[in-house]
């Protein structure tokens, strides 16, 4: 499979090989939703790393599009070269302690894609139908299994839907992007205009025609403004526990 699914998919499933004990259940599939600078992504790779599951990251993946866009000269706005990139698209997510390492083509591109461009281009590319269904039908295929913690926007929602445990992490706008300026450590007039870049990032994802964001009706919302990254794990943690001890 183009896109480098393949080793995705390859990692769950050895994760996921039925236990000799037939009676054992198939791990989770856990849904974390919400808007850039919820946490999201150190939540899913922390929890990932604890409890043995894959982190997939679907950000990741639009970000490598955008990227691959960018250096092809190719427009943000058109749809139909922005699916043949995609199925053109050679990446790996590979598991590590600080989170996944992210290999487009053989190169690491892991800081690349948070750059600021980057970031901006990948906002821009999610927009479009056909590049959601594209994405979405690799996620689905990716997460099929279980044992998978998959952060993004419309996990929840559109990618599975009857996730075991479905997240939306929210937390107060100007939280929000206070800690994106301390992630990125900018501050004066570039602070300024990463925060309107965050602004108008919410508004295209809540707005756009292909699965806004928006809270999945069985998600539990979890609001982050007034709480640390170690009291959101905690409270996600016990969600997991409650779910596993239920099955």
């Amino acid at each position: 499979m183009s896109w480098g699914a393949a080793r995705v998919q390859s990692l769950a499933s050895t994760m996921n090989e039925p236990s000799k004990d037939e009676s054992s259940p198939r791990k989770l599939i856990i849904a974390i939703d919400g808007p850039a600078g919820a946490g999201k992504s150190t939540i899913a790779s922390r929890l990932a790393l604890k409890l043995g599951y894959v982190n997939l990251e679907s950000g990741a993946m639009y970000r490598a599009l955008a990227l691959k866009a960018i250096e092809r000269d190719a427009s943000f706005d058109d749809e139909g070269a922005l699916v043949k990139l995609a199925e053109n698209l050679h990446i790996h997510l590979e598991p590590t302690i600080g989170g996944n390492r992210t290999l487009l083509d053989g190169r690491d591109i892991s800081s690349r894609i948070r750059e600021r461009d980057v970031s901006e281009a990948a906002s821009r590319v999610s927009v479009h139908p056909k590049v959601r269904e594209w994405m979405v039908a690799q996620q689905r295929e990716m997460g099929a299994g279980g044992g998978v913690v998959m952060e993004g926007r419309d996990i929840g929602t559109q990618v599975f839907p009857h996730a075991d445990l479905k997240i939306f992490l929210d937390a107060d706008p100007v939280v929000r992007e206070q800690r994106r300026m301390a992630q990125q450590k900018i501050k004066g007039d570039v602070a300024a205009s990463v925060a309107a870049e965050l602004r108008e990032r919410d508004r295209r994802d809540r707005t756009r025609a292909a699965s806004p964001l928006m809270a999945a009706a069985d998600a539990v919302v979890i609001n982050s403004t007034a709480l640390s990254e170690d009291d959101v794990l905690a409270q996600v943690e016990r969600l997991v526990s409650e779910k596993l001890s239920h099955r």
